[in-house]
């Protein structure tokens, strides 16, 4: 995964060099990043998490292997991610394969820090992710008190035991 999701950085940190300068929308402040990604809940067969940009902060779904686009750029899909279902939009570049992006803010000029969009991607992915619920550990089960009688008469363990 870690090869794929370096492929999708570098891919997009490209895009920022060749295409975007100039672009009023993009943010000085911030940098290409990916966050949190692992794998999803469909057999580890796509790696999901969130990629910070200068001019966008998506979820992200990246298939394990390059694929070809097979017409779906720009085409809209509603897949799982998390806890919730949302909308992704179809991407494609030789070098990452296709993949595809549910935007959650665009454009980035209300982070002031590449910190601050990280703890943002952090925290949705908190919200989207939630912690499985803890299993609860057994509590050692005690040995019995004798009666105090028995204690007292010298006999241990159950009323009417012989010692």
């Amino acid at each position: 995964m870690e090869h794929r999701v370096s492929a999708l950085v570098q891919f997009y940190r490209l895009v920022q060099t060749e295409r975007m300068q100039g672009v009023p929308i993009l943010n000085p402040a911030l940098s290409v990043e990916a966050v949190g990604f692992r794998w999803g809940d469909d057999e580890q067969t796509v790696a999901e998490g969130v990629l910070i940009t200068p001019w966008f902060m998506s979820l992200v779904r990246l298939p394990r292997a390059v694929e070809g686009h097979g017409g779906r750029v720009a085409r809209k899909a509603v897949h799982g991610f998390g806890s919730e279902r949302f909308e992704f939009i179809g991407a494609h570049d030789p070098a990452v394969g296709y993949h595809e992006t549910c935007a959650l803010f665009s454009p980035m000029g209300g982070f002031a820090t590449q910190a601050q969009a990280r703890e943002t991607a952090e925290a949705s992915l908190a919200l989207l992710r939630p912690a499985p619920a803890p299993v609860p550990t057994p509590l050692p089960v005690a040995e019995p008190v004798p009666a105090r009688r028995a204690f007292f008469t010298g006999r241990r363990g159950a009323p009417g035991a012989v010692a």
